[in-house]
């Protein structure tokens, strides 16, 4: 199978590798299948695509994105960062993301040290509570007890 990938439950992390060879729509159903399968689809996800050779149609993409409408109506998605420079990979991520109607973050990266470095940051700010307006210090007096 061209696509490779571990799951990390104690990280949630999912690294996945594009291994040499063409990448059908069944071997993504199967991975996203894996993953749904795992509980894993709301862990950061790294897809190395440096050897990204796709052979897929139109309608393939349009099922893809049918199949992620299904996920993501039931299943939080995490983000994702995939790596690769070809041009051909620029335009299927551009197609994937425009057909996934997932909310996450989602970036392309040349290097996987960049791609990292983001996914870093995005679960950095996924633990930190979001920062609630200041609340008003309100001077604070004691009450003797009357004697």
């Amino acid at each position: 199978m061209p696509l490779q990938w571990k799951i990390d439950h104690s990280r949630e992390f999912v690294h996945i590798v594009v291994a040499d060879g063409p990448l059908t729509l069944k071997d993504m159903e199967e991975h996203f299948d894996a993953i749904a399968v795992a509980n894993a689809m709301g862990y950061a996800k790294l897809f190395d695509a440096t050897c990204f050779e796709p052979v897929y149609s139109d309608s393939d993409v349009m099922a893809m994105g049918a199949r992620l409408s299904a996920y993501t109506a039931t299943l939080e998605s995490g983000p994702l960062a995939v790596v690769g420079t070809e041009p051909a990979l620029e335009v299927a991520f551009r197609r994937f993301t425009n057909v996934s109607p997932s909310q996450r973050p989602a970036a392309l990266f040349r290097t996987e040290a960049g791609a990292r470095a983001w996914l870093a940051e995005k679960a950095a700010a996924r633990m930190t509570p979001p920062q609630g307006p200041a609340r008003p210090k309100t001077p604070q007096t004691r009450r003797r007890k009357k004697s």
